[in-house]
């Protein structure tokens, strides 16, 4: 009996061990936002002047789309300006 119970632990211990399944972690959730810039009874969204500056870029200033590669903007609504700095090196400024 004694090598019954002793051959029962030994199998016991070299069979290999379930695990449980994996746990997927948790789904982290999303942050939607929106900054909409109101002054002077004119309202505009960061989208809107995004797409502003990419006209500058195109249109005033005569560079291919393909060349922008970052826009920094600073409104400044007491002005009712817009400055930019395209790409670190070109700045300027268009009205709103």
């Amino acid at each position: 009996m004694a090598e019954k119970k002793v051959a029962a632990k030994t199998a016991a211990k070299k069979a290999p061990a379930k695990k449980a399944p994996a746990k997927k972690p948790a789904a982290k959730a999303v942050l939607n936002s929106a900054v909409a810039y109101q002054f002077a009874d004119k309202e505009y969204d960061q989208d809107s002047l995004v797409k502003i500056a990419k006209d500058v870029w195109k249109f005033d200033l005569n560079k291919k789309v393909s060349d922008l590669v970052n826009i920094k903007l600073y409104v400044k609504p007491e002005e009712s300006k817009v400055y930019y700095l395209f790409n670190e090196e070109i700045e300027g400024s268009f009205d709103i």
